[in-house]
């Protein structure tokens, strides 16, 4: 049974707190004055579309991406254990004009959940989740949205082996590709909660705006971000 909005939230929210001193230490819970992290999480981010679209492994992700109605991306996101786990990293969110093709300006999210029980490792990630349903597009652009409460998330075919012609879980809402070296073996996002950094949008654009005003209603520019759209745009062609 799916639990209620009131719920979600305050389970959400007790995540990011767990995750506060973790973010901080890793440097993507603080905002400066300026837009240099913005900018910085915005080049990391077209980097690592390009590391995934060049991979080997990826085989699937490049024949299907264009597919996607959305793609979030989190270019270094942290798990760390000892006694309990907890993971984070500061993402983007972009999605497509369905009627033009053109693809939005950058949103900016966290990305971060947290475990219980003895764990002992650490792992650097870089993570992309194409997000294949409006409703995922839609559940993202409430600010505050949880992988497999208010969408579910499969993960996506990876290997050399892997053809276009592989199925995976379509009726999920989004699906997940990671990239990680460490001592764990995986990197499981069920249960990660996706929360809008409203104030990086507001430091990169100059003004208050929600993930809304970016992605849909898009009522801002940045020309810093053309690099990484240009990418995406090479990826799943023109519009």
């Amino acid at each position: 049974m799916i639990p209620d909005a009131r719920i979600q939230r305050r389970s959400c929210r007790i995540i990011l707190a767990l995750l506060l001193p973790f973010l901080a230490w890793t440097g993507v819970a603080s905002a400066l004055a300026d837009d240099r992290e913005q900018r910085d999480l915005v080049d990391q981010s077209r980097m690592t579309l390009s590391n995934f679209l060049a991979d080997a492994n990826m085989t699937w992700f490049r024949d299907h991406i264009q597919e996607a109605k959305g793609l979030f991306i989190v270019p270094q996101y942290m798990k760390g254990a000892l006694i309990y786990g907890a993971a984070g990293g500061s993402g983007v969110f972009v999605a497509k004009d369905e009627k033009t093709g053109e693809w939005s300006e950058p949103a900016f999210f966290t990305m971060g959940a947290a475990s219980f029980g003895f764990q002992f490792g650490a792992q650097m990630s870089e993570v992309v989740l194409l997000v294949l349903t409006q409703r995922g597009v839609d559940s993202l652009l409430l600010g505050n949205f949880k992988l497999g409460a208010d969408g579910s998330v499969a993960v996506g075919p990876v290997g050399a082996g892997v053809s276009g012609a592989t199925t995976p879980n379509l009726s999920a809402d989004l699906l997940s590709f990671v990239r990680a070296k460490g001592l764990f073996a995986g990197v499981s996002l069920e249960g990660a909660a996706l929360i809008s950094r409203d104030e990086w949008s507001r430091a990169y654009y100059g003004k208050p705006v929600s993930p809304t005003d970016i992605v849909i209603r898009r009522e801002v520019k940045n020309p810093h971000s053309e690099t990484l759209r240009q990418e995406i745009l090479k990826a799943t062609g023109r519009p």
